[in-house]
C-alpha cells in the first residue's frame, strides 16, 4: 500500500529532524515546525511493524478541524495545512508537562482507583465510583513529558514546587485545558459521543501561550458512544468506545502487551485493512464528514512537493 512509514526529506532552511513514534518533525530555521503524520501505529510504547493506510491523514485532519474549532479559546501553533498528512506551525518552547483532563473514571484513573488509590496527581477521588462513572467535575491529572520512556504522573503542587511551570502560568494552562475540554465535550455531544478524557500540550513563543501538537484525535483521546451509556453503566456492561483501544485489544488477545520476550503478532493484510477501515470510521463519526481518499499518486512525492511549495510562502 502507498503508505508513509517514514520520511527522509531535506527541506529549504531545515535545521533539525526528529522522528517520534508516529510523526516526523522537521525544524525550519528558528521559526517553524513541519509535522508529518506518518501511517505508523504504536501501542504499548511499541511501533508496530506495518503502517496503516490513511491513518496519518485521519489524525492530521481531525486535529486540524479541532484546532480551528477552539482557536477562539486560545491561539494555536498552526500556520498552514498544506497536505492531508502535514501541519506547519510556529516553533514554540513546549511546557514540560502534558495536561491530561478526565471527566470519567476510566483508563489509568480507574486502574488506580480499583487498586485502592483515592488520590491521583493530587486530586482526591470520591468513594463509590464504578468504572466509567462520570466524575462530579473534570479533573486535571498532569504528566511530565519524558524524553525517553513513560510519562510520569505529577501533581500541581509538585510542578510548581519544582519550578517546572510557574504558579501563574500553570493556572492559565489549567483554565485553557478546562475550556478546551468543555468545547470538546460540546462538539462530541453533537456527534452522539462522550469525550471521556484527553490531553493537551502547550508551548510559549514571544511571551504568548499557544496550544500545540494535536487535539481530540482517537490517539490522544478516549470517546464513548453516548447512546446507551447510562443503560450500560446500570447493567455494569462495558462501554462502547471510539478510540484505538481495539488495536490494543487485538494485541492482548494475541499475547502481546509490550513486555519483554513477547512478539508482536503477525499483521496480515486483512488485519491492516481492518485497522485502516476503523480509523476512517473514527474520522467520519468524530467529524461528521465523509473521508476523502487522496489521489492515487506517490504519497512521499506529494508530501515533499506540497511542503516545499508552502515553505516558500512563509516569512522568516
Amino acid at each position: 500500500m502507498n503508505t508513509i512509514k517514514e520520511t527522509n526529506f531535506n527541506f529549504d532552511k531545515q535545521t533539525a529532524f526528529y522522528r517520534g513514534k508516529v510523526r516526523d518533525v522537521y525544524s525550519i530555521a528558528e521559526d517553524y515546525l513541519v509535522m508529518i503524520a506518518s501511517d505508523r501505529i504504536s501501542a504499548f510504547d511499541v511501533v508496530l511493524p506495518r503502517a496503516i493506510p490513511y491513518k496519518g491523514q485521519v489524525l492530521n485532519q481531525i486535529a486540524s478541524k479541532f484546532l480551528k474549532a477552539t482557536s477562539d479559546i486560545i491561539p494555536n501553533w498552526v500556520v498552514a495545512v498544506p497536505d492531508e498528512n502535514v501541519t506547519i506551525g510556529r516553533k514554540c518552547e513546549p511546557y514540560k508537562v502534558e495536561m491530561v483532563i478526565r471527566g470519567y473514571a476510566s483508563g489509568h484513573l480507574w486502574r488506580t482507583y480499583r487498586d485502592g488509590g483515592r488520590v491521583l496527581c493530587g486530586e482526591t477521588l470520591p468513594e463509590g465510583l464504578r468504572e466509567h462513572d462520570k466524575l462530579p467535575e473534570p479533573i486535571i491529572t498532569p504528566t511530565t513529558k519524558a524524553a525517553v520512556g513513560h510519562d510520569m504522573d505529577i501533581s500541581r503542587a509538585e510542578i510548581i514546587a519544582q519550578g517546572i511551570v510557574s504558579e501563574a502560568e500553570y493556572s492559565q494552562l489549567e483554565q485553557y485545558a478546562k475550556a478546551l475540554y468543555q468545547r470538546g465535550c460540546e462538539i462530541a455531544k453533537e456527534r452522539g459521543l462522550i469525550l471521556v478524557d484527553t490531553k493537551y500540550e502547550f508551548g510559549k513563543r514571544d511571551g504568548q501561550i499557544y496550544l500545540i501538537d494535536e487535539i481530540h484525535t482517537p490517539d490522544s483521546s478516549r470517546y464513548f458512544y453516548a447512546d446507551g451509556y447510562e443503560e450500560r453503566q446500570e447493567k455494569g456492561e462495558a462501554q462502547k468506545q471510539l478510540s484505538k483501544e481495539f488495536v490494543r485489544q487485538w494485541l492482548i488477545e494475541n499475547g502481546f502487551q509490550g513486555k519483554e520476550g513477547q512478539q508482536v503478532p503477525e499483521m496480515t493484510d486483512e488485519i491492516v485493512k481492518s485497522i485502516s477501515e476503523r480509523y476512517i470510521e473514527l474520522f467520519e463519526h468524530i467529524t461528521g464528514e465523509a473521508f476523502v481518499y487522496p489521489d492515487a499518486e506517490q504519497v512521499l512525492e506529494r508530501v515533499e512537493r506540497n511542503v516545499s511549495q508552502a515553505l516558500k510562502t512563509l516569512t522568516y
